[in-house]
C-alpha cells in the first residue's frame, strides 16, 4: 500500500545528492562509519572490563584473606611469647 518502488527510491537519492553534494555526503558517511566502529570497540571493551574487573576482585579478596591469616599468626606468636 505504501511501498516505495526502485523508481521512487532512484529519485530521492538524486534529490539528496543534489542538496548536500557528494563531499558533504561522503563525510557524512564517514563519520557515520567511524561513529559504529568506535561503539563496537566500546561494547568489546566493556565485555573485557567486566571480565577483569571480576579477576581484580578475586586476587583482592584472596590478599585480604592471606594478610589476615598473616595478621592472627602474628598476633597468636606474640601471645605466645607473653
Amino acid at each position: 500500500m505504501f511501498g516505495i518502488s526502485p523508481m521512487q527510491l532512484i529519485i530521492i537519492l538524486v534529490i539528496v545528492l543534489l542538496l548536500f553534494g557528494t563531499k558533504k555526503l561522503r563525510g557524512l558517511g564517514g563519520d557515520l562509519g567511524s561513529a559504529l566502529k568506535g561503539f563496537k570497540k566500546a561494547i568489546s571493551d566493556d565485555d573485557k572490563d567486566e571480565d577483569a574487573d571480576f579477576a581484580a576482585k578475586e586476587k583482592v579478596a584472596d590478599k585480604s584473606t592471606a594478610a589476615e591469616k598473616t595478621t592472627q599468626n602474628k598476633t597468636s606468636e606474640q601471645k605466645e611469647r607473653n
